[in-house]
């Protein structure tokens, strides 16, 4: 009996998925954003693409900190 190697399509479908969450960033959550990000910042085909993706992991808690922020200041609001 002979194996025969076995070329996974994974990799290539999950980078595939990430690069369409990042493309439609504005209709995923924070939580897929950032799985997307750390797919492309871990096996992202150029150093381009990884260093993007690293980058938008500071505009993404960036942004969360001013949705905390504005969380905070309606609570008071109501006090």
């Amino acid at each position: 009996m002979q194996l025969q190697a076995r070329m996974s399509t994974w990799p290539a479908d999950r980078l595939a998925e990430a690069r369409a969450v990042i493309a439609d960033i504005a209709h995923h959550s924070d939580h897929l954003i950032r799985l997307a990000r750390n797919v492309l910042a871990t096996h992202g085909t150029t150093d381009v693409e990884r260093k993007d993706a690293r980058v938008l992991l500071v505009v993404i808690d960036a942004r969360r900190s001013v949705r905390a922020a504005q969380r905070d200041d309606q609570g008071r609001a109501g006090l």
